[in-house]
Order: C-alpha cells, then structure tokens, then sequence
C-alpha cells in the first residue's frame, strides 16, 4: 500500500491533520495501536483557544461545539479567601477561550474523517516508522496476525508522550528536557451543577484546587496531591471536603456535591524534546512536548504543531517548496517553549511546593496580589491564557 502521509496516532493532533491534509487533496492514512472504544473513553481536558476552534471549523468539526460548548470570557484566582475575576475579554482584545471536552472533540473529528471515507486503522499492532532518515520511508503494522507495509513520502507522529515515533529517533539525534514536578492532581467527573459559571483557580496553605467543568450540568474538579497517594484512598466524602477547604466560603457554601462517576490522579511535568523533525519523520503534539494542565495549554499546543505542519505539507506538495518542512521544527518549538513557560508559571504560583514553606507561600500570595492589581500583569496573563498567535 502507498499514501503521501502516515499519521501515528488518532488522537485529536491526528485527526485534525488527516483533515487538514483531506481537503488539500493529500492523501494520507492513520494508524494507532489501540481501538476507537478506547481513545473515546479517555477522559481530558477540553479549553480550547481560539485559533483551536478556528482549526475544527476549517475541517468541518465545529457544528457540535458551537451548539454545545460553554465561551467563557474570564476566569478567577482565589487566594487569601478571596476570589479575583480576570476578564480575559477585555484584556486581550476581545478574544476568549471554549470550554468543550478533547474527548468530543475527537469524537467529532472521527466523525468528520468518517464521513469523508479516508482509511484510519485502529488496533494496529507494532507500528513501526522505517527509514525515515532517507528518501524512501515506510511504516509497518500487524493486523489480525498479517504484517502490513505503508510506502509514503512522510510520517506525522501523532502518537503521544508514551509513542513509538520519538522512541523510534536515534538516542544521539534528540535532546530532552523536563521539569517533574513534586505533586499531582486528583480529579474527579460528577454530575452535578459546576459552582462557578467560569473556571476557579485556588491557591491556598493545603494546596491548589482548580474548579472546571464540561457542562452546565457536569463538572471536573481536581486538587493538589502528593504524587504517591492512591485513588482508592481518596473516598467521594474526602474529596468534597478537601476542596471545600481550598475555596473561599461563598464558593465553598456554594458548592453541589454527588457520587463522582470518573476519578483519576495524574502527574505533572515539563517535557520538551528538540528538534522536531527527523529526516522524513515529523512530531507533534505531545510526542514532542508536555505540559502541565495548569495553563490548559496541551490540547491547543498539539493544534499548533498540527496547524504548522500541514501548512508545511501543503506548500510541498502544491508549489513543490521545501522551506515550510525546513521551519516547522523551529516555528513550532518557539511556541512550544512560550507556552511550556506560561504553564510552568502558573503551576508554579498556583501550587504549594513541599520545600518552600511559609515563605514560599508570602511569594506566592505577592505574585498573585500584584498580578491582580496590575493592568499590565493582568494583561499579559490573558494575552497568554487565551493563547498566542499561532
């Protein structure tokens, strides 16, 4: 079998690239290694920017997210038992943020990939790239006990953090950097009325809590945690309690609790991995780079990088130019790196670190009083919140 391009990964970077590529007439094939059932089970995070939305239009996947996706304009930061409103709409000109799950997201760019019967391969076994250094590269799979081979001119790792493609570099061609923070978010789903209509950042002596939600009905709240501690250890009661404790009283009275239906407790980390591109072999998303969910910027992270190569795809295949496929791995790693900065600074601020202390917290509160009560601080967190210019 031959395409243009093969894409590792079915994820929304996946998908949205398959599309971008579909209307421009180039063809292209994903693979990933578990079922469809399984990627539209995970639960993630979904504030997208709007350069994100802008992205899921142009590929005919916006319908639902207009009909069902909250816009928020602001959002606060709670600390000292005081919530402070940031209006993200008037700091930034006029731009805001889309509340709406990445699991419907991708849900609706399946769709929309289905509905233009171009091939993705789910439960591919033992993906492999191949001979992406020269001009001839290939991708091999198992399927149903049969071993398949994809010739292509190019191949899109779109396959994650824990992915074959950035494995598959040589140890002496990458240089990684990361940042593990001492901590984790515990998390929880729960149908019950969010306590804001707009996201809650908490900065208090027990720790961060962030207040968020999918819905008008369903909401997402999570807490700072040790990174050791289990879920089973931590009860729907404890849960409610905790973050109780971390919010100002209006919010704290305020807040709808009920039996939670999804719990999870992830780490946190920096990851940057440099360059970008391997010969033949180009990543994305976070194949490439992680950051931590505090400045919700993973999701729309992983729409740059997509937006930047497919760009880079279709100038060489329309005015036959190399330069776009030269930049990409420079263009996307310069925002990468404004981002990753961002969301280590929020995380920074907003979180409690085992070895900072009561001085750390006088830091942080300083931090925070001083972005508060200053237009130009307050200005740059929007300006950065609602999302750079891609």
């Amino acid at each position: 079998m031959r395409t243009q391009v093969v894409i590792i990964g079915s994820g929304p970077s996946g998908l949205l690239l398959g599309q971008l590529l579909s209307r421009a007439g180039i063809d292209n094939v994903i693979l990933d290694r578990v079922s469809k059932e399984y990627i539209l089970n995970r639960v993630r995070a979904g504030v997208l920017e709007e350069g994100t939305v802008y992205l899921l239009e142009k590929v005919g996947a916006g319908q639902r997210l207009h009909r069902e996706g909250l816009p928020h304009d602001g959002f606060t930061l709670a600390f000292n038992g005081r919530g402070h409103r940031i209006d993200m709409l008037n700091l930034s000109g006029g731009k805001r943020v889309m509340v709406y799950g990445q699991t419907e997201v991708t849900r609706d760019l399946m769709d929309a990939r289905e509905a233009t019967g171009t091939i993705t391969r789910y439960e591919a076994d033992k993906v492999t790239p191949r001979e992406f250094s020269g001009e001839t590269p290939y991708v091999t799979y198992e399927k149903d006990g049969v071993t398949h081979r994809i010739d292509c001119d190019f191949i899109a790792g779109c396959d994650g953090y824990h992915g074959v493609s950035r494995k598959s570099v040589p140890r002496d061609a990458i240089k990684e950097f990361e940042r593990v923070y001492p901590f984790g978010w515990l998390g929880i789903l729960a149908d019950v009325p969010p306590v804001s209509h707009e996201l809650i950042y908490a900065n208090h002596p027990r720790g961060f809590a962030l207040c968020s939600m999918r819905s008008e009905r369903r909401s997402r709240y999570y807490v700072q945690c040790p990174v050791d501690d289990k879920v089973e250890d931590w009860s729907d009661d404890r849960f409610w309690d905790e973050i109780r404790r971390r919010l100002p009283a209006e919010q704290a009275e305020a807040l709808v609790t009920g039996q939670s239906f999804e719990k999870s407790l992830a780490p946190l980390r920096s990851f940057v991995s440099e360059p970008m591109r391997f010969g033949r072999l180009f990543l994305a998303g976070d194949a490439a780079h992680i950051v931590p969910p505090t400045g919700a910027k993973g999701l729309n992270l992983a729409a740059s990088d997509v937006h930047y190569l497919s760009e880079a795809l279709i100038e060489y295949y329309n005015e036959k130019s190399q330069a776009g496929l030269d930049n990409y791995s420079q263009k996307a790693l310069a925002r990468v790196w404004k981002a990753v900065r961002f969301s280590w600074w929020m995380t920074t601020m907003m979180h409690r670190f085992p070895d900072t202390g009561e001085f750390g917290q006088r830091i942080q509160e300083a931090e925070l009083d001083y972005l508060i009560h200053s237009p130009a601080a307050s200005a740059a967190l929007a300006e950065n919140y609602v999302g750079l210019p891609f």
